[in-house]
């Protein structure tokens, strides 16, 4: 199915959580993203592969509001949020959550209060209420409460992207948007991070967008896959029918990732729906 037939059958049901519509960025005469058309279905796992200088970070900026397109739209249930002054993209963004590429954790606070740094930001919790919640998340994440008190140097790494995630959680979002969440780790460490990032779409609901130029990744957690190419999106669909692409710039990728064509083949996602 190409990404306007998807997006067309997004618009026969539910509005789609996140949708990109002709998405243009220019820097002066230097075009980053050209005509970007993207559209996320509710409790999808979408991933946008790319390698570097592809546009990936210029888009996820876009996507939550901290650019503004030199044309087209990016939709966020329906709004386009293009246009839209600082405080009303303050209320949208309240349906994201980010994990950041190292997880981001803020060095002079504890795990608990990282976790908890969101509620005490943007809500008037009751520090009980606040401790019960921080609780919760951390132990449907699989993280014991002896992490409460300890720095984030004093935890691994696998647990310092599952604090992060965590965090993002706190606020209930739609939306969870991952800044290349397996880079830099160990192939054990990144199993893991995939494993998470499917517990979380499974356990809490989330539409999942991941940025990432991890193939091997991609293909254990994608429902759908968007492979980003000098600033245009050049392929939309399933893991299985990027590997049977015929289009010479996703073969060439897939190939330049150095990951065995037959191992794709031959790989699913973590869980099946």
């Amino acid at each position: 199915m190409t990404e306007a037939e998807h997006a067309d059958v997004a618009e026969l049901g539910a509005v789609p959580p996140l949708r990109c519509v002709q998405l243009v960025k220019r820097y002066g005469d230097h075009t980053v993203l050209a005509g970007i058309d993207l559209t996320c279905s509710a409790g999808e796992t979408n991933v946008v592969i790319g390698g570097s200088g592809a546009g990936k970070t210029t888009l996820l900026r876009h996507l939550i509001g901290l650019e503004k397109p030199t044309s087209g739209r990016v939709e966020v249930d329906g709004e386009d949020i293009a246009p839209m002054s600082e405080f009303e993209l303050n209320r949208v963004r309240r349906k994201f959550g980010m994990v950041f590429q190292y997880a981001a954790l803020l060095d002079s606070l504890s795990v608990y209060e990282n976790v908890a740094f969101p509620l005490r930001e943007h809500t008037k919790k009751r520090e009980s209420e606040i401790r019960r919640l921080v609780l919760e998340k951390l132990e449907m994440l699989g993280l014991s409460p002896r992490v409460l008190p300890l720095s984030p140097a004093e935890i691994s790494g696998g647990m310092r992207k599952r604090v992060g995630l965590a965090r993002a959680l706190m606020l209930d979002p739609k939306i969870i948007v991952y800044d290349e969440p397996t880079s830099g780790l160990d192939p054990l460490t990144t199993r893991t991070v995939d494993e998470m990032i499917e517990q979380a779409r499974r356990q809490f609901g989330v539409t999942n967008v991941v940025i990432s130029h991890d193939m091997a990744s991609t293909f254990r957690i994608a429902h759908r896959v968007h492979v980003l190419i000098r600033g245009r999106i050049v392929q939309s669909g399933a893991p299985q029918e990027l590997v049977r692409s015929d289009d010479p710039a996703v073969r060439e990728f897939i190939e330049a990732a150095g990951v065995d064509r037959a191992i794709l083949e031959g790989k699913g996602r973590i869980a099946e729906d």
